[in-house]
């Protein structure tokens, strides 16, 4: 019976060591996926406006924050 219990606990641990890594997993690639989003929509303004590269630059700079704060918002929400 003790046995059981050890294989039982055993398999708890390595489920939740998973579930721990997928979200992680799901945290960088969301964090990716919003800057990538920025910089495409930056991108995009500077071929409409021909601003040269100050639109990507934006997208960049605005990406990191709302990436960051997406992020913030997610762990915060599992926790």
């Amino acid at each position: 019976m003790d046995q059981k219990i050890a294989n039982n606990k055993k398999q708890v641990k390595k489920r939740s060591q998973l579930e721990a890594m997928a979200f992680v997993s799901g945290i960088g690639i969301h964090f990716v996926v919003i800057i990538g989003i920025c910089i495409f929509l930056g991108k995009s303004a500077d071929g409409l406006w021909n601003t040269g590269p100050y639109g990507t630059i934006f997208g960049i700079v605005i990406g990191f924050p709302i990436g960051f704060y997406s992020v913030y918002k997610k762990i915060m929400g599992n926790f």
